[in-house]
């Protein structure tokens, strides 16, 4: 009943083949090839690499690697604005647009080859983003899951409405929600595996444990593995155990 995960990406290509490599060093050392390994969602936004980020996890889907990705706020945000760039995401507050430097867009654009998109009209900018992200990758982002559940582990990238059975959780929730997850310390029917809340490193909170190891502001992308209810945070020397208070 193993499982792994890997925290917010925000276009780091470099920081997300340093953390799927631990994932295989751990693979290889639990001799376990078929678990599952989870990217928890916001794979754009930010860094560089927002393109090379998405091809490389199409193409690990693609060979047949047990590969989950998830759905992030800022992933859904890059759909809406090639749906229709005057709409802003519900859960985004309406000071930001998906293009304020604070959001991350116009990095993403910028890998896609679209030339100053925060400086150009933003209709211009549209078109030149219809004419240069492919359709596939639009496809791929839009039909992302936003939840996985797997053993006695809930995997999401923001978190879940306390109290509120699975089937009807909004996906504006479990991508966009903080305090009303963040402070609820009772047990949820899962562990809940989550990002979207950056802090320095892997927590463990006793109902849930947060792998946003702040990758959007110049940390590391982390990689933790779930095993009969126990976490590890993954490092280039072995597991180190993740612990509740």
């Amino acid at each position: 009943m193993r499982s792994y995960a890997i925290g917010d990406i925000h276009g780091h290509l470099d920081l997300l083949l340093a953390a799927q490599a631990l994932v295989e060093a751990d693979r290889a050392q639990a001799g376990d090839s078929d678990a599952p390994l989870v990217h928890i969602g916001d794979l754009v936004d930010r860094g560089r690499d927002s393109r090379a980020v998405i091809e490389h996890l199409m193409a690990g889907q693609r060979e047949g690697r047990p590969w989950v990705v998830l759905k992030g706020n800022h992933d859904r945000m890059f759909v809406q604005f090639l749906d229709e760039p005057s709409r802003n995401d519900p859960g985004l507050r309406p000071i930001f647009t998906w293009l304020h430097p604070r959001i991350g867009g116009a990095t993403t654009l910028e890998a896609y080859g679209v030339a100053s998109p925060a400086e150009r009209p933003v209709r211009a900018v549209h078109e030149d983003a219809l004419a240069r992200v492919p359709a596939a990758h639009r496809d791929w982002l839009n039909e992302l899951p936003a939840h996985f559940l797997h053993a006695q582990a809930l995997f999401v990238h923001a978190g879940i409405r306390p109290g509120v059975k699975l089937e009807n959780q909004t996906e504006t929730d479990l991508i966009w929600i903080r305090h009303d997850f963040l402070d609820h310390g009772a047990p949820h029917p899962w562990l809940v595996v989550h990002g979207h809340t950056a802090i320095e490193a892997p927590r463990h909170y006793g109902n849930r444990v947060n792998i946003d190891s702040s990758a959007a502001y110049g940390g590391p992308v982390s990689a933790v593995v779930i095993e009969r209810g126990a976490v590890w945070q993954l490092t280039p020397s072995g597991r180190r155990a993740l612990t509740p208070p």
